[in-house]
């Protein structure tokens, strides 16, 4: 035994009912734990029954040993919870071997498990009127994650949050939904300006009209600046990386609008979605209206909420990725074109859709040379992880900018899919009950994941709202931003897929849910959707707010859960643009790229930025009897004018052939897709 306790550092007891727990600490580990009883003599307190744990079991010593240990001991504790009486006869006891011990504060969940925690005014966590060791309000915390079903970064985050602000119950109130500042504060992103020499506009050499109209500003805003000292008047290729709301749309303005009034071609402005289409259509006819004309390709032939036909005649064709590329894949004459500007190039990255925009891209560069068009192309798009290697890919110069230009605070807090909108009540009317230094109150935008739940939190909210999403017509989605510009509106609630490019100038962004239809957000979404937070003509800083369902998934398919991804999202780095080909995209560009270039097929596959099996996807088109030779079948081109995959194509034909109601066969293609 005594060698045992040669170098014993703390020698600690606690009352345990009718005993004490006695804990012996050697360099910082437990070397004995054990409970001892004590006895009266006629010389006072003195060690009775002493017995020490091995294990399960209980180990008799001899109460000599004890007072050995504590004489060996460098310093003996008694814990603070520890009753006086039952102090005073420790002290009596220890005094009669002429030994001193001192009161410590300490953790009692501890003591009562024979553990020595001593807590110190940095250490010690809050809980239910008592103070505890940081060790067992973490194991407090894990219990209440374990019933919620958080998943590892949301409890990595209240581990941190508990030790920053050393109480239990406000973390826990966390998981309820209370909107604690201090708690919900992830981070800030502050605002930065990079010192770049800005342009002014009366320098600038383009045609006088346009010179015109922008002489509204004395200078361009640096990432403008930055693309016309890169050439992007002189005609260069260029992709412009840049944050939401740093003004990229107006670089390919300069080079497009200025192109077209000198008559050196026309303008293409392309957007992946319908409803961004109709926005700058709008605005290019409110702004350039009176000196060219302007049209707008969406689909296959109309446009929607209009009857005017597209006129592939006009000067300036605001149009989507797809309806563009159903004129190339049907061979309309799209006439001379002197500039295409492709917005969100980022999408390339998309899994879904990423290779129909890079298909579109070759197959518009193969209509250009073919038509002997001097064409200049300008790409924009948000931050992105591998933009230097994409500007290769594309051919394009880079010119890359990354000023924010107000400060965005980003909170996070758990709620589950009920508690959420009252959340968000509370939020949108904060905010829409202050204003910003420039007199502007703050209006919010809560992205979800369905049209459905859209129009539901709108309802809940009490102050003016209005749901916003592809399923309104033209005429209610304009309203709605009119009356968001006017800030009648305290809130708009929209769904993810419109994040892109709607411009509602907000001071605040909650997400009320992280996924995009049935797919979680990727880093690049994220940090487009919550850059719409703070302008720096309205407002101070932006707000953003996560709410965040914890072990919720939205389908079946969604392998991690919303507190995972959250903190994914939070702290995750860009990810590299890149455009991947499964055997069906390869089969559909490799097809689209036949119908439109006949045996040049190849070389637009070589030149996207994917990599193209080419020769395995020509063998399955022969195959499929989609192409013969280098030319579409009558089937092929069906099936590439509508964008079908193989699948789907067969799947059509076959329910033809037996005679399958169409109700049916839509049920039946919805079902293969979700799977």
């Amino acid at each position: 035994m005594s060698k045992q306790v040669a170098a014993v550092d703390t020698l600690f007891l606690h009352e345990a009912g009718d005993e004490y727990a006695v804990v012996v600490r050697r360099d910082g580990e437990r070397l004995l734990r054990g409970r001892l009883e004590l006895k009266r003599t006629d010389a006072g307190p003195r060690p009775g029954r002493f017995r020490v744990r091995d294990g399960d079991d209980e180990v008799p010593r001899r109460p000599e040993q004890f007072v050995e240990m504590a004489r060996r001991a460098e310093r003996i504790r008694i814990s603070e919870q520890t009753s006086r009486e039952a102090r005073t006869d420790l002290e009596a006891m220890l005094d009669g071997y002429q030994l001193a011990a001192k009161q410590v504060r300490t953790c009692r969940i501890c003591a009562g498990k024979g553990r020595y925690s001593p807590l110190t005014s940095e250490t010690a966590i809050e809980a239910d009127d008592e103070h505890i060791c940081p060790d067992c309000a973490k194991r407090e915390l894990e219990r209440e994650a374990n019933y919620r079903g958080l998943r590892s970064g949301a409890r990595e985050r209240l581990e941190e949050l508990l030790v920053e602000v050393g109480d239990l119950e406000r973390v826990r109130n966390l998981l309820s939904g209370q909107l604690d500042p201090d708690l919900t504060k992830f981070d800030e992103i502050s605002a930065t300006t990079d010192e770049i020499d800005l342009v002014p506009t009366e320098s600038l050499d383009v045609h006088p009209d346009l010179a015109a109209s922008l002489e509204q500003f004395d200078e361009l805003l640096p990432v403008q600046s930055l693309a016309v000292e890169g050439g992007l008047l002189e005609g260069r290729d260029q992709l412009v990386v840049s944050a939401t709301a740093t003004g990229k749309t107006l670089v390919g303005e300069l080079a497009g609008i200025d192109r077209a009034l000198k008559g050196e071609g026309k303008m293409l402005f392309l957007v992946p979605l319908v409803a961004l289409a109709n926005q700058k259509h709008d605005d290019f006819t409110d702004d350039y209206g009176d000196l060219l004309e302007v049209s707008l390709r969406v689909g296959a032939s109309r446009i929607r909420d209009s009857g005017n036909r597209f006129d592939p005649g006009a000067d300036v064709i605001v149009g989507t990725y797809e309806g563009i590329d159903h004129a190339l894949r049907t061979g309309k004459d799209l006439g001379d074109i002197g500039t295409v500007v492709i917005d969100e190039v980022h999408n390339l990255g998309e899994e879904e859709r990423g290779h129909r925009l890079d298909g579109l891209v070759s197959r518009l560069k193969h209509y250009c040379e073919t038509n002997g068009s001097d064409t200049q192309w300008v790409y924009l798009s948000a931050t992105v992880g591998n933009a230097g290697q994409l500007g290769e890919k594309l051919g394009a110069r880079l010119v890359e900018f990354e000023e924010r230009p107000v400060p965005i605070e980003r909170h996070v807090t758990f709620a589950d899919g009920s508690e959420k909108v009252d959340i968000e009540n509370k939020l949108v009317r904060r905010a829409y009950d202050s204003k910003s230094s420039k007199g502007y109150r703050g209006q919010t935008i809560v992205f979800t994941n369905s049209r459905r739940r859209c129009h539901e939190i709108s309802r809940r909210l009490e102050y003016d709202s209005a749901p916003y999403h592809a399923g309104l017509d033209y005429g209610q989605r304009k309203r709605v931003e009119r009356q968001f510009g006017d800030q009648e509106l305290a809130c708009v609630v929209t769904t993810a897929a419109l994040a892109a490019g709607v411009d509602f100038p907000a001071s605040q962004v909650i997400f009320d849910s992280l996924a995009m239809g049935i797919e979680w957000l990727s880093v690049q979404e994220f940090e487009q959707m919550l850059g719409r937070a703070g302008r720096p003509d309205y407002h101070d800083e932006g707000t953003v707010y996560v709410l965040v369902e914890p072990d919720c998934t939205y389908h079946n398919s969604m392998e991690m859960s919303e507190d995972e991804v959250a903190f994914k999202l939070l702290k995750g780095e860009m990810e590299p643009v890149v455009t991947r080909y499964d055997e069906a995209a390869a089969i559909e560009e490799t097809l689209a790229n036949v119908t439109v270039a006949g045996k040049g097929a190849k070389r637009l596959n070589d030149r996207m930025v994917g990599e193209v099996p080419t020769k395995h996807a020509v063998g399955k088109l022969l195959e499929y009897e989609f192409i013969d030779g280098f030319e579409p079948t009558p089937l092929g081109r069906a099936v590439t004018e509508h964008f079908l995959e193989p699948d789907e194509a067969f799947a059509m034909l076959d329910a033809v052939r037996k005679g399958t109601p169409p109700y049916e066969l839509v049920a039946e293609i919805e079902l293969r897709e979700e799977h």
